[in-house]
């Protein structure tokens, strides 16, 4: 592991680059955050490129980032109303997106410097302690994510959460993709396949509204490769809630224990192909509606709307209200583990 230093905060608190590479994948980690700043990947004629969306500078991801490719917690997502029942008490959150909270709140785990535990060139963890009532969350939280690079040019992300409190908990690497490279333009053209059969229609606010809906003959339906601009002008109700894709998948239940596969994303003009497996139970999809040209990356180019994507591997938003989505209730004594896969390749 390479470390180098990225700069201070406001706060004057410093900030380091962790380098991994090995495997054929060179990635950049800042310990702000936890955000994936850089994931060079091969294309089909062999020539490296960065495949993450990012920022020029440390001021600008602590600033006006919107997430990208940081780690996302206590409760990647939103919650409605910013507030949940646990045990017959109320949690109250912070309200950051409209009248929900998103990802954390106003200070989620997207805005901490991250203690870094170990590391070396193929892996790097890092770690931080969330006090009780951080956020409007109740517990004191002890958290880990590691990094590491592995064999078939694979990225596996591992969590690792521990609570002194009852609490709800949801974690997940919120990177926006265009495997095209960065600032190359749009990703409408990429293609993606889901294994999914159900999404979650959402409110007008993007709460889900509790139902799991068919794909089948939708716009959400990428059981089979899709190209993703395809649909994305279809007079779906649901399309026009978030100005494009924004929902949560719900993926199909594991034929065995440990990740399986969730995605597959392809670029054509590359070659270059994202396959995304993870133990979660569902894949927030985010086809990047919200980038207006206001952003421009560390290679110079503003970010347009379409110019990434996020494939967020998760529990379902808003879980703490919906009983018969799957629990995000973290214990103490349980001990929450959960890996993400993100294995590439280039076929010729």
């Amino acid at each position: 592991m390479q470390a180098e230093h990225a700069g201070l905060l406001d706060s004057g608190e410093p900030v380091q680059r962790l380098v991994l590479e090995a495997a054929g994948l060179r990635v950049a980690v800042l310990t702000y955050g936890g955000i994936l700043e850089r994931l060079e990947v091969p294309d089909r004629a062999g020539r490296m490129d960065n495949v993450v969306l990012g920022l020029g500078s440390l001021a600008a991801y602590s600033r006006v980032s919107p997430y990208f490719g940081a780690i996302v917690g206590r409760y990647a997502n939103r919650i409605a109303g910013g507030r949940f029942t646990l045990d017959g008490r109320e949690h109250r959150l912070a309200c950051n997106n409209g009248p929900n909270s998103l990802h954390g709140g106003n200070r989620g785990f997207d805005k901490h410097v991250w203690h870094v535990d170990d590391g070396d060139r193929r892996q790097v963890q890092l770690s931080r302690i969330s006090p009780d009532g951080e956020e409007g969350y109740p517990g004191t939280l002890q958290v880990s994510v590691r990094y590491a690079l592995e064999a078939d040019r694979t990225l596996r992300i591992s969590y690792r959460a521990e609570t002194d409190r009852p609490t709800v908990l949801n974690l997940s690497n919120h990177s926006y993709w265009n495997l095209s490279g960065e600032g190359s333009g749009t990703a409408l053209d990429h293609e993606l396949e889901i294994a999914a059969d159900r999404f979650c229609p959402v409110d007008s606010t993007a709460i889900p509204t509790g139902e799991l809906r068919p794909v089948e003959g939708t716009p959400f339906d990428f059981r089979r490769p899709t190209r993703i601009g395809a649909r994305l002008r279809a007079a779906d109700p649901q399309l026009l809630v978030g100005r494009g894709y924004d929902h949560n998948w719900a993926l199909r239940d594991p034929v065995t224990p440990g990740p399986r596969l969730a995605a597959r994303l392809r670029d054509p003009a590359s070659g270059r192909v994202l396959e995304v497996l993870t133990d979660q139970p569902g894949l927030q999809f985010y086809s990047g509606n919200f980038l207006d040209g206001s952003l421009v990356g560390p290679g110079g180019r503003t970010y347009r709307q379409g110019d990434g994507l996020a494939l967020e591997t998760q529990h379902f938003p808003d879980s703490p209200n919906h009983p018969h989505f799957p629990s995000t209730v973290l214990r103490p004594g349980e001990t929450f583990r959960s890996s993400t896969l993100l294995r590439f390749s280039a076929p010729g």
